[in-house]
């Protein structure tokens, strides 16, 4: 059994766009695995629980390997190393992650593939910098009360 089918419930809520649940987790892992792994690594900054919420602000540090993730689509592989920070913020109950918020530096990120500003002379073909984390048809959410 993985950390993630231990920690993670199956019915979780991704209220960051993305795949839900478990398998949508594990799912969003390997992405990013593929895309900036696989020598990944995370600085962890910061972590705070109170309550059933914990925070987490961390930094994973990779190559860009591949753009398979929706932020990353119509940027060719450059080989960069990269930074990308996040801050997370967990609804735990009973020692079982049931929902998840995220803030992430996607416009830090896509800066050091060359793909922002955008612009003529930006190197990301095809990618919509209206909305540059692919969010599509992402619902609105709230904050946790």
């Amino acid at each position: 059994m993985s950390a993630v089918d231990e920690l993670v419930a199956a019915d979780m809520v991704n209220h960051a766009a993305g795949p839900q649940g478990r398998e949508g987790w594990k799912l969003i892992l390997s992405i990013i695995d593929a895309d900036l792994g696989p020598d990944l690594e995370v600085e962890h900054h910061h972590l705070v629980a109170e309550g059933d919420l914990v925070s987490h602000h961390m930094t994973m540090r990779g190559r860009h390997r591949g753009s398979s993730m929706p932020l990353l689509t119509g940027i060719e592989p450059t080989g960069a190393e990269v930074a990308w920070t996040y801050m997370h913020l967990w609804r735990v109950v009973d020692g079982v992650v049931v929902e998840h918020w995220a803030c992430r530096d996607d416009v830090g990120l896509l800066a050091q593939l060359g793909a922002w500003p955008p612009g003529p002379d930006n190197t990301a073909q095809g990618v919509d910098h209206d909305d540059p984390v692919g969010s599509g048809d992402e619902q609105q959410h709230q904050a946790p009360s």
